[in-house]
């Protein structure tokens, strides 16, 4: 018989491991509630089950702290920050989760969950278990023995790791686990507050270790050291043995290990699924019942005796029927199912054809005031999709469905019946991801017209930071859980179907079901918008802007592939050319992508940065951008290997990459603009993303030559906001000085320079501009004196009178910066020019990390979003004079602050001054906008 294995967690250290983990994108839930470190936790919590299905598990808490440290030593622990807001309201819900799983939750007021982790796996040892310590706590490492085992759980990637006996011998480099405790004494614990021996670092105690043995050993044989160490541990023996007492886990707290109670049983479905839900843990509560095999597909619910759940219509039914609504359906979803669905709530969804048919629905279309449509298409690139169906809903429960031919001429002539209601200017239409929509209707000549409402662009306005998919959005909102495409065509690869191969029946539910669902939605979040002040910005920016973007979209852009191909064959000869010096340079062969193998190189055999490296979970070197970067100036071939890597990333992600983006049948790149994905209110691109197109480095400027004109008679012009957000920042602020330089159209570093460093603006040097422009742009991003020194020449002291100089310099940024953290503190939010709102739910945080960086979006997002709201103003109003004054000219991309267009060259004279004048005159500030204007027969020259 195999050996039983008991799993203990060690509840917060995996609860603030997922906290952080999640930090720089933290899972918001439609409430505005932060649920990271429930995520993270239950995330660890199902890995382990998943991996492991151990037999026997439990969960251990601190509760209050551990009384017998604080008596021994009243700072124990003191100088830690106050726990941050989304963990104390974690760990309620993460118990209440682990109660419904019938998993043991272990808690003793006054001790700390290591001692009571110590205690158990002791005990589950003695009863012949095998113990495995779930913790990335290293304190663990003094418990290991034959059959208790510490498990670090994976987490950025990087595999579970298990520590035996061997393991914490090698990772501390000592003869027994117990030494950990001398280790932890001699070297302290500055998050626990244990002091240690003054002077005695991690690599001090273990060459202490290996000499003596013990802490006890040691200072019985402090005449054998020598100077300064000698003196410090000889004077601080007291607080060594101190020290390591407190690192001491304890063995014998009052709890017993009972085998009964640690069993893992199958969960209470219904408490974890309302858990679940009210949580808004979607994928969770997915693969939470895949694990366990309890979840009940909620789409094949029996529902032979729920006599008033009306099945769907059957296939041989009249028509007709169909178009004189009744209100007869109730809606309410049954009380034994997660969500409502389909299947357990009446609805009434019909299959429209026949030219009869059509034209009594086109009677019922044109008599509304708002109807939701949503297009059923081949695939998802819009330019190539052919039509399958069409779906239209303006009443809750009810909808259409009008499947198309499959014949191209065919399809025209019936979208044809419905232009009418398309262009008809007093119709709203509504839709979720409304671009995708304008874009397939437009390869059949329709051109949508009127008001429009997007569920999608709604949502993102008033909860910018949650995701905006219309499933997510109906359970959130509705509980309701629409029909799954993958039940219809499958998961995503070869084998997955088009709509066209999907039963009349089945498409009908699923298209029908979503235009009503996105109808629902519209509703629900009409209201909403006009409540949170977003209303205006949604009618006069965000809605206007998706038919600007849908053009941008279909026009492309012409790119040049044969000189990609060019730039390729050179790039490869330069990477060559550059790995060889790389390896002559280190005196050996290594590959050079493998982290492993270029840490060795760097650290153990070249001694780059001296002895203290950092090293990653699993024990071998970083080797980030970061880490390297720190270290350019130490040796050349630390510079190599980041131009290396350079090369390599823009042959691989631009180079190779875009030719294989040219659309077969326009010959053109054609990239999607997101609108929903940035919280400041930025756009971003994708396939190709066009934003991240290096133009720092020549090489990355040279990938711009590749996107050209039309033809001969086009020329790419190109026009870009000159210093926009500090320009804004100046307005918002009122900083006169700042004000009055733009105004004057000064050089606005030099200008800078010139008032920091106290010298007449003509004896300003390159170095003084440079510093004074990485300021400029810093204090948007709330830069520090370590941050500043970091970027410049200058030293941490320097940095920190050049902050002090330049806000001197301009008094009131410093007033602004204030007032917008102020605002923050007391509303939750900061606001653009226009409006768009960007929370800030840390903004009051105890922990003072957290709290920073909430502190410098309350600063950034307003500058950001207001630059984002005002290019979007110009883009509406440019679309609109291109369209009205019938130019041939197209506006084709939106990069940063910048607008590319191909323009006709006879329209080049008449064109240039409308868009300066367009786009210096979107939004009136105390500053003038200023837009650069370029032209050429590519990007590049243009730019």
């Amino acid at each position: 018989m195999s050996q039983k294995r008991l799993f203990l967690l060690d509840a917060y250290a995996l609860i603030f491991r997922g906290y952080y983990a999640f930090i720089k994108n933290p899972r918001i839930n439609s409430k505005g509630m932060d649920t990271s470190a429930i995520m993270g936790f239950m995330n660890s919590l199902m890995d382990v089950i998943r991996r492991e299905k151990p037999d026997h598990l439990a969960v251990a808490f601190d509760n209050g702290g551990s009384v017998y440290r604080s008596e021994m030593f009243t700072e124990y622990k003191a100088n830690r920050d106050e726990t941050p807001e989304a963990i104390k309201i974690a760990v309620p819900y993460i118990q209440e989760l682990l109660r419904a799983m019938h998993i043991p939750i272990i808690e003793q007021p006054g001790y700390e969950a290591d001692d009571l982790i110590g205690t158990l796996a002791k005990q589950a040892e003695k009863e012949g278990y095998k113990v495995y310590m779930v913790t990335p706590d290293k304190d663990f490492g003094q418990l290991v023995s034959e059959n208790i085992f510490m498990y670090r759980p994976a987490r950025m990637g990087n595999d579970i790791e298990i520590w035996g006996v061997e393991e914490v011998k090698a990772k501390f480099e000592i003869e027994h686990p117990l030494q950990v405790i001398d280790f932890l004494g001699m070297m302290g614990d500055a998050i626990d507050n244990i002091p240690g021996l003054p002077g005695v670092g991690e690599k001090t105690a273990k060459k202490l270790l290996a000499e003596f043995g013990s802490m006890e050993n040691l200072l019985a044989n402090t005449d054998k050291l020598k100077g300064k160490m000698k003196e410090n541990i000889e004077a601080n023996k007291e607080k060594g043995i101190l020290s390591k007492k407190l690192a001491t886990i304890l063995l014998d707290c009052p709890v017993t290990f009972d085998a009964n109670d640690y069993e893992l049983s199958k969960p209470d479905v219904e408490k974890t699924d309302a858990l679940f839900q009210e949580l808004e843990f979607r994928q969770m509560k997915a693969q939470f019942d895949k694990l366990f095999g309890t979840g009940k597909d909620y789409d094949e619910i029996d529902t032979e005796n729920e006599k008033t759940v009306k099945k769907a219509t059957p296939k041989n039914e009249n028509q007709f029927d169909l178009f004189g609504f009744t209100d007869e359906n109730n809606n309410e979803p049954k009380p034994h199912s997660f969500y409502a669905t389909l299947e357990n709530t009446e609805h009434f969804y019909q299959v429209v054809q026949g030219d009869l048919p059509v034209k009594l629905l086109m009677q019922n279309l044109m008599n509304q005031s708002s109807v939701c449509f949503d297009t059923e298409t081949t695939g998802i690139d819009a330019l190539n999709a052919e039509l399958v169906g069409l779906a239209l809903s303006w009443e809750k429960g009810k909808a259409f469905y009008v499947p198309f031919p499959e014949n191209q001429e065919e399809a025209q002539i019936l979208i044809d019946k419905f232009r009418p209601f398309f262009e008809n200017e007093k119709i709203e239409k509504i839709g979720q991801n409304m671009k995708y929509d304008l874009k397939v209707l437009a390869q059949y000549g329709i051109e949508v017209k009127g008001q429009l409402f997007d569920t999608m662009i709604a949502h993102y306005l008033i909860n910018p930071d949650m995701r905006h998919g219309m499933d997510i959005l109906s359970e959130t909102y509705l509980k309701y859980s629409p029909k799954s495409i993958e039940t219809l065509i499958g998961k995503k690869g070869k084998n997955q179907k088009s709509m066209r191969d999907v039963a009349l029946e089945d498409i009908k539910e699923y298209a029908a079901e979503d235009a009503d669902i996105t109808l629902q939605l519209k509703e629900h979040f009409q209201p909403i918008l006009e409540k949170v002040g977003t209303k205006k910005l949604f009618d006069e920016i965000e809605i206007p802007l998706v038919p600007v973007l849908a053009d941008m979209e279909m026009e492309g852009i012409r790119l040049d592939t044969a000189f990609l191909k060019s730039m390729s064959g050179s790039m490869d000869q330069e990477i060559k050319k550059i790995e060889e010096k790389i390896y002559e340079t280190a005196g050996e062969k290594f590959n050079l992508a493998s982290p492993k193998q270029l840490g060795d190189i760097l650290f153990d055999k070249l001694k780059i940065g001296g002895t203290k490296q950092k090293k990653t979970k699993t024990g071998q070197y970083a080797t980030g951008e970061e880490v390297l970067s720190y270290l350019a100036n130490e040796h050349e071939i630390v510079r190599d290997i980041l131009e290396w890597r350079q090369m390599v990333k823009l042959q691989s992600t631009y180079i190779e990459a875009l030719p294989n983006q040219v659309d077969k049948k326009t010959q053109r790149v054609h990239t999607d603009y997101m609108q929903t994905v940035a919280a400041t209110g930025r756009l971003s691109s994708n396939n190709p993303n066009l934003q991240n197109i290096p133009i720092r480095t020549e090489r990355g400027r040279l990938i711009r030559k590749a996107f050209i004109a039309r033809d001969e008679n086009y020329t790419l012009l190109s026009a870009d906001y000159s210093q926009i957000e500090l320009r804004i920042i100046a307005a918002l602020s009122g900083e006169e000085n700042m004000i009055k330089a733009f105004k004057h159209h000064e050089d606005i570093h030099k200008s800078t320079a010139a008032k920091v460093f106290g010298v007449p603006l003509e004896e300003v040097t390159k170095e003084q501009r440079s510093h004074a422009k990485t300021v400029n742009f810093g204090i948007i991003y709330g830069v520090s004196a370590f941050g500043l020194s970091n970027q410049t020449s200058l030293s941490r002291k320097e940095s920190a009178e050049l902050i002090e100089a330049y806000y001197n310099t301009y008094p009131r940024l410093k007033s602004f910066i204030k007032e917008q953290v102020e605002f923050a503190r007391q509303h939750g939010y900061v606001e653009t020019i226009s409006g768009r709102r960007r929370y800030l739910k840390d903004i009051n945080s105890a922990n003072a990390v957290v709290r920073s960086g909430a502190e410098r979006n309350a600063v950034n997002a307003p500058i950001q979003g207001s630059a984002a709201d005002i290019i979007k103003i110009a883009m509406i109003n440019i679309h609109k004079r291109l369209k009205a004054e019938n130019y041939k000219s197209k506006m084709l991309l939106q990069v940063h602050d910048e607008l590319v267009f191909d323009v006709h060259n006879s329209e080049l004279e008449k064109i240039q001054p409308m868009i300066k004048n367009e786009m210096e005159n979107a939004f009136k500030m105390a500053v003038p906008l200023e837009v650069e204007i370029g032209l050429g027969k590519d990007w590049l020259e243009a730019h």
